[in-house]
């Protein structure tokens, strides 16, 4: 099986008998050796003291008094912002466990950098058996937000960082944000749509985020998505479903939808409940899915055998944010891991 996104930290975590992640001296390490916490020329004597100390030990305690010990103002929030994070995923048992523990507070209070991070990883995990590249890239949307180009139909998702870079530097660094802030022609951005036969030159690249995913109805992108949230859901909730992409909800009895991101719930909800939506915001809706749980035993009673409509939306910037922590929290599940 291809291995990919090698720096994700996944080969530093071992795994319990359910298959789920499990937190390692090694993985802790990885942390330390992030910019916001690595060593510069700069670090004074504390700073250094406490970051070997850590990297010899890394679930030691560490005291306010060595965090105000640092000189530096940003290198001591940072480590407080580390640690405050090391003691979640230290009382978690799984690094499932502490995903789903962030999201069952009313204040989400872990920076966004460390739950992608997260859900980078886990979906590393659940992927472990895949040869599907297409799985692969669509499992990007669940951690990296995708700038989102509408063409014949179709909505092409391009990662966001990776068109912002190009848009500033034409891919040659700080010359090429020289070159464009002269206006000096640059090379432009060449990105490979992924399609079933081109798929395989994403093993190559995977960590470039440089490919471009087709979403529709019929498209592949939104097939290999569809398989990845049957995959996360299972993953975590041990049910099994069933999800397909629509082209559009024609059901008289709709009774449970689920957004995925900010904008579709908000949409979703003012269909579900009849009210007008304009044509401009519904054409930010750019992929429906149908949900079937295979047992209806899974589901809450009042709703068993129902479908779960799902709906991802670019914003008024066309891009596209997804929250895949909400087919997690807001379906109709009988039993909640």
């Amino acid at each position: 099986m291809p291995d990919f996104w090698k720096h994700c930290g996944y080969h530093l975590l071992s795994r319990d008998s359910a298959g789920r992640l499990v937190v390692t001296d090694d993985f802790l390490r990885a942390y330390l050796t992030r910019p916001e916490l690595a060593l510069v020329p700069e670090s004074c004597a504390n700073e250094r003291s406490l970051h070997e100390a850590l990297m010899e030990e890394p679930r030691r305690e560490v005291s306010e008094r060595e965090i105000e010990a640092i000189a530096d103002e940003d290198a001591r929030e940072n480590y407080r912002v580390f640690l405050r994070f090391r003691s979640r995923l230290l009382a978690a048992p799984t690094l499932e466990a502490c995903y789903l523990a962030i999201f069952g507070e009313a204040d989400v209070s872990v920076p966004l950098l460390f739950v992608r991070q997260l859900t980078q990883v886990i979906l590393r995990n659940i992927l472990r058996g895949t040869a599907d590249a297409l799985q692969a890239r669509a499992a990007e949307l669940f951690f990296r937000p995708q700038k989102i180009h509408l063409q014949e139909g179709r909505a092409m998702a391009a990662d966001l960082e990776t068109v912002q870079l190009h848009a500033t530097t034409g891919g040659f660094g700080s010359l090429g944000e020289l070159l464009v802030q002269s206006r000096t022609p640059v090379r432009t951005i060449e990105l490979d749509v992924l399609t079933e036969e081109t798929a395989s030159v994403y093993w190559d690249r995977d960590e470039r985020f440089d490919t471009v995913l087709p979403l529709g109805p019929s498209q592949p992108g939104s097939l290999a998505l569809a398989r990845v949230m049957e995959h996360w859901i299972e993953h975590f909730h041990g049910v099994r479903v069933k999800i397909r992409p629509l082209a559009r909800i024609e059901d008289d009895r709709w009774t449970w939808h689920v957004g995925l991101d900010a904008e579709a719930s908000g949409i979703l909800n003012d269909l579900y409940q009849g009210r007008e939506v304009a044509v401009e915001r519904l054409e930010r809706l750019i992929c429906l899915f149908k949900l079937v749980f295979e047992n209806p035993a899974d589901m809450l009673a009042p709703v068993a055998g129902r479908p779960v409509y799902l709906g991802l939306a670019m914003d008024v910037n066309q891009v596209l944010r997804m929250k895949p922590q909400n087919l997690l929290v807001n379906l109709p599940l009988a039993r909640r891991v």
